[in-house]
């Protein structure tokens, strides 16, 4: 498998997480952007650079695609079911991981830790 192509893993970048739950709705570059940094507070700032990239790759591997409609001359994209299911699946590992993290300090926060 190749480390430029990380959908094949069905373990997402952060940066590709937001993209994908980003695109429940169909939106262009700017407002993608402009959106995961508002669900995420300004804790995630996806740039130009790396959006574009992960946008081809989504595109090309058929987790997102074009709408065919442009807003003020600007690509729109919206996610498609394989990339639904891609995110879904996604964000139920994520929970399970907080979980494991969750019970394992909670199991710990037991214990004595030298300072």
């Amino acid at each position: 498998m190749s480390k430029a192509n990380t959908f094949e893993t069905e373990q997402l970048t952060d940066p590709a997480y937001y993209i994908l739950l980003s695109l429940l709705k169909a939106k262009h570059g700017y407002a993608i952007m402009k959106y995961v940094e508002d669900i995420t507070e300004g804790q995630v700032i996806i740039g130009p650079a790396t959006l574009y990239t992960l946008l081809k790759k989504m595109a090309q591997g058929g987790f997102i695609k074009h709408t065919g409609e442009e807003s003020d001359r600007k690509k729109q994209y919206i996610i498609t079911k394989k990339g639904f299911e891609l995110i879904e699946n996604e964000v139920m590992r994520r929970v399970n991981m907080a979980k494991h993290g969750v019970n394992v300090l909670n199991e710990e926060a037991q214990s004595d830790y030298e300072e």
